[in-house]
C-alpha cells in the first residue's frame, strides 16, 4: 500500500515537472514581447560565407526604450568573427530600405533620423550608441 502511494506521487511529480519544462521550452519571450514596438524595414547579409559575416538591419520603433533596443539587438543573428548592426529610427520618420556592407551602411540622408545604433563586434562586445550621427554635419 505504501509503495503504490509513493509510485503515484512520483508519477504525478514527474508529470508536473515535465509540463513545467515544456512550458519553459515553448513559451520563451521574444522580440514581439518588447514594449518599444519594433518593425524591421530592411536587412542585409553579405554573401561571403568564408570570411566575416556582416548583418545590417534597419528598424523602426514606436518608443525609444533604450534597454529594449539592446535586447532587440541581442535577438538578431550574429556569427563569431562577424558584425551585427541594427539602426533604429522612430516610426513615421525617414528610414533606409537599401542597406550595404562596410562602415557606411546606408545613404547619409537618413543620418538625422537615426536615433540609435546597436553593434555587436567580432569578439561579441555589444554597444548601443544613442543619436550616433548627431554631431556630424
Amino acid at each position: 500500500m505504501k509503495t503504490s502511494k509513493t509510485n503515484i506521487f512520483l508519477i504525478l511529480l514527474s508529470l508536473v515537472l515535465f509540463g513545467w519544462l515544456l512550458k519553459g521550452t515553448f513559451f520563451q519571450p521574444g522580440a514581439d514581447d518588447l514594449k518599444a514596438g519594433f518593425t524591421e524595414k530592411a536587412k542585409y547579409r553579405n554573401e561571403n560565407n568564408t570570411g566575416p559575416i556582416q548583418y545590417v538591419f534597419s528598424v523602426t520603433v514606436k518608443d525609444s526604450i533604450w534597454k529594449d533596443m539592446e535586447i532587440f539587438g541581442n535577438f538578431k543573428p550574429h556569427h563569431k568573427g562577424g558584425v551585427t548592426k541594427v539602426y533604429f529610427f522612430m516610426e513615421g520618420s525617414k528610414f533606409p530600405t537599401d542597406l550595404s556592407p562596410g562602415n557606411i551602411n546606408f545613404d547619409p540622408a537618413y543620418n538625422s533620423s537615426c536615433i540609435a545604433v546597436y553593434e555587436k563586434s567580432p569578439i561579441g562586445n555589444v554597444s548601443l550608441i544613442k543619436y550616433p550621427f548627431r554631431n556630424q554635419g
